[in-house]
């Protein structure tokens, strides 16, 4: 088939002086970071969904950009065309791993055998590929959300025809990943939640869900799959209400139905914004927990109360993103680019474009984050913020626990407070990063 990059460069790396649109300014994978390269602490991945099925349409219109690739939409030849593009997009970015949905990869059929021989062969395909070009599978999914079947839910369908139906795309999708060597499942959220109560019984939804996933975990572990189970808290998306709202929602969730041994955080930017958070504020929350994963690297924009899926430019949230993440001790997953080209950006140059503002986006983040951590600054002011606690007997019985509340008062009593307030000097903590940002130029 056509090769539709064979006429634009190998994208290198060429520095912040290049005028050049196609190289990094910033990303440099051989480039040692803390002990070691770039590369290491960004694995990087291509979301098949976004890159090779995403046409530019939204709810008023059409989509503008081309992605038969030369082939009848909605066919295998489709389907195998996608894979050509997309490992030689990968090859040309060097972007060693994807991430993919089962209805991403072939067109469904009316009869669910007919779409996992189409799986079967597609990923067959995709194998080939893979050997010949060392490119993996970062994680995989089911997509149970855009079939009409799933208008109330996957795991939280009224239906148990539908149910069983979820469960075994889940099946389907889990051995495909297994297949493709992927290092993660992803449980997305998609339609799992409710428009109103007057309609739902929420514990028993919440309960139908647990059990979806404790089959799907059961199931992995016996054919083999040793990687982690992730989900990826999804608020508005579409659902008024999602059972998986935010980070602190979802762990608690796994606890409550003893699936935290298995389950980790994916983390996105955008949704993290629309549960109104911050992107950091996730990152900490999942780190804290232990459940720190993976990470889908995007960012919505503030002024739309929708998942609009862009690329990341925003160099004080990928910093801040970089900073949680070299403090957790990097990622058991990756970084996936959830993102997709506005919609006037229809040409193959511009999915390029996106890809390389991503990338150099995190690389500038990272060695922002690299130089917080070694100026030291902040974290010496956290230190000494919290030093009562450490410095004086009455704060260490207050951290080890062998502190009594009416020892407490007593303490209280005698004391007083003795101490002003300690300042949180936020606005300082600002200048610090800014000046480790762009100080020295």
């Amino acid at each position: 088939m056509k090769n539709y990059f064979e006429n634009l460069p190998q994208i290198q790396y060429e520095g912040a002086q290049s005028n050049n649109p196609l190289s990094f300014k910033y990303y440099d994978p051989e480039r040692i970071v803390l002990g070691k390269p770039m590369k290491e602490h960004l694995p990087f991945a291509m979301a098949w969904w976004h890159n090779l099925c995403a046409e530019g349409a939204d709810m008023f219109g059409r989509g503008t950009t081309d992605k038969a690739f030369g082939s009848t939409p909605a066919t295998m030849e489709h389907a195998k065309a996608k894979v050509d593009v997309g490992f030689a997009f990968m090859q040309k970015l060097g972007i060693p791993y994807f991430c993919f949905h089962d209805v991403d990869l072939v067109p469904e059929a009316d009869d669910m055998k007919e779409t996992n021989r189409r799986l079967d062969e597609i990923t067959d395909y995709m194998l080939v590929k893979m050997q010949e070009t060392g490119i993996r599978c970062l994680w995989g999914t089911a997509n149970m959300f855009s079939n009409p079947r799933y208008m109330s839910g996957a795991g939280s369908t009224s239906s148990a025809e539908v149910y069983c139906f979820a469960a075994a795309q889940t099946k389907k999708a889990l051995e495909l990943t297994v297949k493709l060597g992927g290092k993660g499942y992803v449980f997305w959220g998609g339609r799992e939640g409710y428009e109103t109560l007057l309609n739902t019984d929420m514990l028993f939804e919440e309960k139908n869900i647990a059990n979806l996933m404790r089959l799907a975990v059961e199931y992995g572990r016996s054919i083999g799959f040793t990687g982690d189970f992730y989900i990826e808290p999804k608020p508005k998306e579409p659902m008024k209400h999602q059972y998986d709202f935010d980070a602190a929602t979802a762990i608690g969730f796994l606890r409550k139905y003893g699936l935290d041994k298995d389950f980790k955080m994916n983390i996105e930017a955008n949704h993290a914004t629309l549960a109104g958070h911050t992107f950091q504020h996730e990152l900490r929350v999942s780190a804290i927990n232990g459940m720190l994963g993976s990470i889908d690297a995007n960012q919505g924009d503030l002024l739309l109360g929708w998942d609009t899926d862009e690329f990341p430019s925003n160099v004080y949230d990928a910093t801040l993103c970089m900073y949680e993440v070299l403090k957790a001790g990097g990622l058991t997953g990756g970084f996936n680019f959830d993102a997709k080209t506005r919609r006037p950006s229809n040409t193959f140059e511009d999915m390029l474009y996106g890809y390389i503002l991503g990338m150099d986006t995190f690389a500038l983040g990272l060695l922002n984050a690299a130089a917080m951590m070694e100026d030291g600054r902040i974290d010496a002011f956290i230190q000494k913020k919290y030093e009562t606690f450490h410095t004086t007997e009455i704060g260490k019985k207050i951290v080890n626990g062998t502190a009594t509340l009416s020892e407490l008062a007593a303490y209280a009593e005698e004391k007083g407070s003795t101490r002003e307030p300690v300042s949180g000097a936020q606005e300082n903590l600002h200048s610090i990063m800014n000046a480790v940002m762009f100080g020295k130029r």
